[in-house]
């Protein structure tokens, strides 16, 4: 049984181009999964193949990197927040911006709560007046 189980894992690592068990790892990290079936494992990996594929190739298609015959992190930002399908990605394929540009975004974050705690805190203390 043992020889069979080291020729099926040979033959999925042909498979499929992902370390099965780097996704091990990622799978395990999640605190629900205590057993991994060696079936589950490889669907995982391969969906998860045929994904990454579908991601490149559709911001491939609709990216401006086909004139240079490239796929740039630029296509992949735009498809996250173009393309239903993909906005779940957005998060993680933010698009780019000038660090200094982040920063003041930051400050206008931090003074825009300051604003609104100061807001907040007023109409706090007109309430206890009323009462």
């Amino acid at each position: 049984a043992e020889m069979a189980a080291a020729r099926l894992s040979a033959t999925e690592n042909r498979l499929v181009s992902l370390p099965l068990s780097r996704i091990r790892v990622i799978m395990k990290s999640s605190p629900e999964v205590s057993s991994i079936n060696q079936d589950a494992l490889f669907l995982t990996a391969k969906a998860t193949e045929l994904f990454v594929q579908y991601l490149a190739t559709y911001s491939y298609k609709h990216g401006r990197g086909k004139e240079k015959n490239a796929l740039t992190y630029t296509d992949l930002s735009h498809t996250a927040e173009e393309c239903e399908t993909f906005q779940f990605l957005a998060d993680i394929l933010p698009k780019k911006i000038l660090a200094s540009k982040y920063l003041k975004m930051l400050e206008k974050e931090k003074r825009d709560g300051e604003v609104r705690e100061d807001n907040d805190e007023g109409e706090e203390e007109e309430d206890e007046d009323e009462a």
